[in-house]
């Protein structure tokens, strides 16, 4: 029996609570590979809030496409992996809010939102032409 998920379990996988790892080529190391907010639905765009300040934001001015894989910690393993290219664009009213909230909870969401500085944010949505899957629950 095969690992991989259909593309409805993948989907949905996606689509849950996860931290997610990117990562995002750079030219003279291997590629930065940190963890981050995301929010997905199914059939959509992936999309993550970041600082055009940050470490992120500068190497996302120089990158084409970037990685992002999100997983299970616990048994049976399961992880999404995808890849494609991505777009950047100014945040609109409340999505920080939003992503807060969907990791946060709704008062910690609302004080984080509150009290977030540190620059420019910026919204990257990547739109996933690859994935990968694997589902240990699928054997």
């Amino acid at each position: 029996m095969s690992l991989a998920m259909s593309r409805e379990q993948r989907e949905k996988f996606l689509a849950d609570v996860h931290v997610g790892i990117v990562s995002i080529p750079r030219t003279t190391k291997g590629p930065l590979t940190v963890p981050i907010w995301y929010a997905y639905e199914p059939g959509g765009q992936v999309w993550m809030i970041t600082s055009n300040a940050s470490i992120k934001g500068k190497l996302l001015t120089k990158a084409k496409r970037i990685s992002l894989c999100v997983q299970t910690e616990t048994a049976p393993y399961q992880y999404v992996s995808i890849e494609g290219p991505f777009s950047v664009s100014a945040p609109e009213p409340g999505q920080l809010l939003t992503m807060a909230i969907r990791y946060l909870g709704e008062d910690q969401g609302k004080a984080y939102a509150d009290s977030a500085t540190g620059g420019e944010s910026i919204i990257v949505s990547i739109h996933p032409e690859t994935w990968y899957t694997v589902d240990y629950s699928n054997r």
